[in-house]
């Protein structure tokens, strides 16, 4: 199974999904757990060039491009081999967030993000949790982390806002497989609602 975690910076997606994981292998499961941009040793070059330096350093037409090739080699390297292998495979974001991110952030790219991901990826999650957060909360968490990849949280709290309300759409127009959880609670109280529905879903 291909379970992602998506959300805006700063909901804790990338807590809950390195919990999930923990949580699965102590039941005994073979589990990768994996991030977007990056995951493959090509992926994580461009991940230096997408989430570091100046806000205008890309248009957004391309990043699209940079985030495609990233998640094409993430793809080839990692993801198809250990699902092929039969083990579970965590994302710490997808496509979802080039979807909102690109598709959203400056003008309607969204089209553009659909047809380039059909041509090069072809691959949906069978699971994605939407770690849904206040924003102005999630911008304050992710600028106190005071790292060096803080590119989109300097785009500032507006992106925020529609990012998080896209996602919330996104989970509307993707039913099957998108689960919105609270994020504005306690960790270990959102980790106990992800790994009850991982539990659920891989029966």
């Amino acid at each position: 199974m291909f379970i992602t975690f998506e959300g805006i910076d700063g909901s804790g997606k990338s807590t809950q999904a390195r919990l999930l994981a923990e949580a699965l292998r102590a039941a005994g499961r073979d589990v990768v757990l994996t991030r977007e941009p990056g995951g493959s040793p090509g992926a994580e070059e461009i991940r230096r060039l997408v989430l570091e330096g100046d806000p205008d350093r890309w248009s957004a037409e391309t990043e699209i491009l940079l985030f495609t090739a990233a998640r094409r080699d993430h793809l080839e390297r990692l993801i198809d081999p250990a699902l092929g292998a039969g083990r579970i495979v965590i994302s710490d974001r997808f496509a979802d967030s080039t979807r909102m991110y690109q598709g959203l952030s400056r003008g309607d790219l969204r089209g553009v993000v659909d047809k380039l991901h059909s041509l090069m990826i072809g691959r949906e999650p069978d699971l994605t949790f939407i770690i849904d957060m206040d924003p102005d909360v999630g911008l304050a968490r992710a600028r106190g982390r005071n790292g060096t990849e803080e590119r989109f949280e300097d785009f500032g709290a507006d992106l925020q806002y529609r990012m998080r309300q896209g996602f919330l759409d996104l989970a509307r127009e993707f039913p099957g497989r998108c689960r919105v959880i609270d994020g504005n609670r306690p960790v270990e109280t959102v980790a106990g609602d992800v790994a009850g529905i991982a539990r659920a879903a891989l029966g």
